[in-house]
């Protein structure tokens, strides 16, 4: 080693292999760490060319031209008439706490309060059976009356400026959205609503998204296919493209102040309604005379009481007790030794037997009489 010029067999390796130096610490070109598959990916794609971008692109840049195609927007309440029909909403949402309107007409969320009048009708989780086309109106008179207000100060305007025609609207919704509120992605339904759908913003201003998908825990929404903003006093009018093959949403982050939305359309002749004996039938005990619920005379139902014990978090790890247990348990403590059942018909019963025999032992040797065990229920 020594004649060689070397003092130590590592710098003999170092001289015979100096491309290891490099992520060795030595003095070489330091080699690049390996690129992790996923970018290997994307560069293959950005080396391959653009072409599915640009079509992505240029597909939503189509869809979107689609649903402009079906939008109508229109300044036409000012500042003083928005606070005048602001405060008349405020009047609504003041009944509406005191109690004043029937029972359909009020639908509360969170951040979100509904307020139908004319016509109402089921969605969502209030549907039997959940997906497009089973919503249902409610039977007639199960929501309150357009108010005066609504006609005189929002569509008789709507009318004078040819956005909808005389007689049109039968169906008005308040829609009154507090900061963060929103409405996930849907489509009005076809088989309930004619076309089109109007809609006047009040309170502050906002926007409509179209093509969301919405996930929850925790709540996010994709990016939208079109961002439409909303002023506060303007007329929004959905038909064609826009109304039906697309859907629309409010996105949490775009309601940012508190914000209410007249919603203004006119139901189909044809479209399904609710029975009052279908209505009724989820609430209703068994007996009932459904036709009690029809009217002005309108008895209070009784709805099922809901416990508020606690939830105990050990309940599930403790063997249940049956009914038949408890009986073995008490003929187990109460009667003497030698009545005693040793072959109980319950699966569990084996679980506790031992505890309650070592109870009633020292019972007995201390000459005390046998004492009830209290069962837990779960």
């Amino acid at each position: 080693m020594a004649g060689s010029g070397y003092t130590d067999l590592r710098e003999k390796l170092k001289s015979m292999m100096p491309y290891r130096d490099g992520h060795k610490g030595g003095g070489g070109l330091p080699r690049e760490p390996p690129e992790p598959p996923y970018d290997r990916k994307r560069r293959h794609q950005e080396d391959s060319g653009s072409e599915p971008s640009d079509y992505e692109e240029q597909k939503e840049e189509e869809e979107a031209r689609k649903v402009k195609s079906g939008i109508r927007q229109l300044r036409l309440f000012s500042a003083e008439e928005c606070a005048k029909i602001e405060a008349r909403i405020e009047d609504v949402v003041s009944r509406a706490e005191k109690g004043l309107y029937k029972e359909h007409t009020v639908d509360r969320a969170p951040l979100r309060n509904k307020y139908f009048f004319g016509e109402g009708y089921t969605y969502g989780s209030q549907l039997q059976r959940r997906g497009p086309g089973q919503e249902r109106l409610y039977p007639r008179g199960e929501v309150d009356a357009i108010p005066e207000w609504v006609q005189d100060l929002v569509i008789r305007k709507l009318v004078e400026h040819r956005v909808i025609p005389e007689g049109f609207v039968n169906s008005a919704v308040i829609n009154d959205y507090q900061p963060g509120g929103c409405i996930v992605s849907h489509v009005d339904p076809i088989h309930i609503f004619e076309r089109p759908i109007v809609s006047v913003s009040f309170f502050s201003d906002s926007a409509l998204c179209f093509g969301c998908k919405f996930q929850f825990k925790p709540i996010r929404v994709s990016e939208p296919v079109l961002f439409l903003p909303v002023k506060r006093g303007s007329v929004t009018v959905l038909s064609g493209y826009a109304a039906d093959e697309i859907t629309h949403c409010i996105r949490p982050q775009d309601i940012k102040e508190r914000r209410a939305v007249i919603i203004l359309r006119k139901t189909r002749l044809d479209a399904p309604r609710l029975e009052t004996k279908s209505l009724s039938s989820s609430v209703l005990p068994p007996g009932y005379n459904s036709d009690r619920l029809s009217g002005s005379n309108r008895d209070q139902i009784l709805k099922p009481k809901r416990s508020h014990r606690k939830a105990d978090p050990d309940a599930a790890h403790r063997p249940r007790i049956l009914e038949m247990d408890k009986e073995e348990n008490r003929r187990s403590v109460l009667l003497p030794k030698h009545r005693r059942r040793s072959n109980f018909s319950s699966e569990n019963y084996w679980r506790r037997s031992y505890e309650y025999t070592e109870d009633c032992d020292e019972e007995e040797e201390d000459g005390s009489p046998a004492r009830k065990v209290k069962m837990r229920r779960h």
